[in-house]
């Protein structure tokens, strides 16, 4: 499985996260090449049956559990810009620690898991044109600098989703 991170938005129990866990074509270099990931490259897995199975984890660490698409506590969809989240936080330590953490502006950035299904080259530049998506992360250290994170206390009327553009802790 192969990871990417980007920065998002955030709540908690009343609150929700919210954001980008993934931008569509806004390259980012990665160890010796750089990627861009083209749009309708979640298509497949959001519409699949292992659609329910796509977690929201803390930092990549699959025992930090946040919510899963399953149980309706992470909705996720594309739109034009990219891989669109609503998250509700859990009423665990964890989940009120993240909010803080997001809140105060420490934690501001997304990943996503994925194992590439369709790709292509365009000289050093990756395109990812198709994947499996297998988690979305919120995490202090996004790959991706063009992904946005915040916290919101109470529920927009339909799904209004924040654009923040913030540099990436290197």
């Amino acid at each position: 499985m192969e990871r990417r991170a980007l920065a998002n938005a955030v709540e908690t129990k009343g609150r929700t996260l919210y954001g980008y866990a993934a931008r569509f074509d806004a390259p980012t270099q990665l160890d010796g090449f750089s990627e861009r990931i083209r749009p309708g490259a979640f298509t497949r897995t959001l519409a699949s049956k292992d659609a329910p199975n796509v977690r929201a984890i803390y930092e990549h660490d699959g025992r930090a559990l946040l919510g899963r698409a399953g149980s309706g506590s992470l909705r996720l969809h594309e739109d034009d810009q990219g891989l669109a989240f609503e998250l509700d936080l859990p009423d665990t330590q964890l989940g009120r620690d993240v909010a803080t953490l997001v809140k105060r502006g420490d934690v501001h950035g997304c990943s996503f898991g994925f194992i590439a299904q369709g790709e292509s080259w365009e000289g050093e530049t990756r395109v990812l044109e198709d994947v499996d998506l297998l988690e979305v992360t919120i995490t202090a250290t996004p790959a991706y600098d063009t992904t946005s994170v915040q916290v919101r206390g109470k529920q927009p009327r339909g799904i209004r989703l924040a654009r923040l553009y913030l540099e990436a802790c290197r």
